[in-house]
């Protein structure tokens, strides 16, 4: 395949692709590269089905239990960023390629483990080498897609996304159920490795070879310091509750911000005398980037939380099988896909406020399942919350795609796309870290105890309002973003 590019100054203009067959070509390889994106958000999932039977085959105790599926997040998020500029330093084909056949590899591992602890440590490999991956895909879709088509692809993205998430509620418990092989919870991560081996060789033989000619120099002070100052916030976020929030989570947490200042003011001040930090504050400080993260970042939290807690209430409350429980959220993921392939159509006609409109969806959805708790109480049945639930994926499916269609449309140099790609990326797995612990945490909080339906009712109420905050915050971001879309 040969393929010929017209190389401009920005992102947002390159590469044109001109060889005949070139369309199709990249429309092809478009699913290998989202693969990275399903499998990465499919195994942060996931793992909420498969906790139970963790719980069982490895003994793991809560503190381990919240370790695998914590350190899976907090390794994701805290390496996206230096992932991203990896890419831009070593190319993005040859990094997502490494990336995706590293996340194999631990996937293989974490499938093996033969201890809760073992589980543990191969989980944050797990997450770090989706770390590696995931940036690039993002840079490379921008790369490969001229401007006209970039929009079709991203909605493409954003309803990867959705189908990632939910696959790992919905596919998570069909797995568990089939039992395949007698392979157990074993069975969610093997089954990465046929797939990431497939997406590896297609995505050596397909993407192009052209990489950019600006080779950026790493930045390790920079690199460390983000690094550190995210893992100053996601582990004690992660141990703080199972460890009843010991002094040190506190001091930890304090300590994130100054190292985070004090690495933003070293990258400002190596921008100045003509260095490439590994992040570009004059970039954050974008209106539309900026605004882009926030609503990134907000509605991963939001939508991470919301699983997890709505989870809870569907197996622990109210007696489903890991199954049936996942094809509850079927109707989600449906209405996620469905509105982000549906957005690009509603934002040629309405521009940003595309995200106003998606984030108002996921408020009425929010609004009626919190209702719909009220009302039924302890008599609730998984039926009447299958509504909401559809609003709620039809809001983020019509956002998230959008958010980032519009940050990454918005004349970013063309060596600074991997850079781009790991702080949007950063900015949702943080979320998603969060998120999850947070309104998981006030989910546990608000269940006085484990008796009954109506306890753990309750706790989705107080859950639910506190997700509504969240989204009151995505919507205020929406509103400050220009109405015009930027080309």
């Amino acid at each position: 395949m040969t393929i010929l590019e017209n190389r401009s100054a920005t992102a947002g203009s390159a590469p044109v692709v001109t060889a005949p067959g070139v369309f199709a070509a990249r429309w092809r390889v478009l699913p290998v590269v989202l693969t990275a994106m399903f499998m990465a958000m499919f195994d942060y999932f996931v793992i909420n089905v498969a906790a139970s039977s963790l719980q069982h085959d490895l003994h793991a105790g809560e503190a381990a239990l919240e370790l695998v599926i914590g350190g899976y997040g907090f390794a994701y998020a805290s390496g996206l960023i230096t992932g991203g500029r990896l890419g831009d330093l070593f190319g993005h084909r040859r990094m997502f390629v490494i990336g995706m056949i590293a996340f194999t590899l631990a996937s293989l591992l974490c499938g093996l483990a033969w201890n809760a602890w073992a589980l543990v440590g191969f989980r944050v490999l797990q997450g770090a080498t989706a770390a590696a991956m995931v940036p690039q895909m993002l840079a490379l879709i921008n790369t490969m897609f001229p401007p006209a088509e970039r929009a079709k692809a991203m909605s493409a993205f954003g309803a990867t996304i959705g189908l990632g998430a939910v696959s790992g509620q919905v596919l998570g418990g069909v797995l568990l159920d089939l039992d395949l092989f007698g392979w157990g919870w074993r069975t969610i991560f093997f089954i990465n490795v046929p797939i990431g081996l497939i997406a590896a060789f297609l995505a050596a033989r397909w993407l192009p070879q052209h990489e950019q000619t600006h080779r950026p120099r790493l930045d390790p002070v920079g690199a460390l310091g983000i690094s550190a100052a995210l893992a100053l916030v996601l582990i004690p976020v992660t141990l703080g509750r199972p460890e009843g929030w010991p002094v040190w989570t506190w001091v930890s947490m304090a300590a994130a911000l100054p190292v985070l200042l004090l690495t933003l003011r070293y990258e400002d001040r190596l921008a100045h005398r003509g260095g490439q930090p590994v992040l570009d504050t004059e970039l954050v400080r974008e209106r539309v980037f900026a605004a882009g993260m926030v609503i990134s970042g907000g509605y991963l939290a939001f939508f991470a939380g919301f699983m997890l807690c709505l989870t809870l209430l569907l197996q622990n409350g109210l007696g489903m099988s890991p199954l049936a429980a996942g094809l509850t959220f079927a109707p989600l993921g449906v209405a996620f896909a469905t509105s982000s392939l549906l957005s690009r159509k509603v934002a040629e006609r309405i521009g940003n406020r595309v995200m106003v409109l998606g984030t108002s969806i996921s408020l009425t959805g929010l609004l009626i399942t919190v209702g719909v708790l009220t009302w039924y109480g302890s008599s609730i049945s998984a039926a009447v919350l299958i509504p909401g639930m559809i609003l709620v994926g039809t809001g983020n499916g019509m956002t998230i795609p959008s958010a980032i269609g519009a940050v990454l449309s918005s004349g970013i140099p063309a060596h600074q796309a991997g850079m781009a790609a790991g702080v949007l990326t950063t900015a949702q797995q943080f979320g998603n870290a969060v998120g999850a612990t947070v309104l998981g945490t006030i989910f546990f909080t608000a269940l006085r105890s484990a008796h009954g339906v109506g306890d753990f009712v309750h706790a989705m109420e107080i859950a639910g309002l506190a997700a509504l905050g969240i989204v009151a915050v995505v919507f205020a971001a929406a509103l400050t973003l220009p109405r015009a879309t930027t080309r």
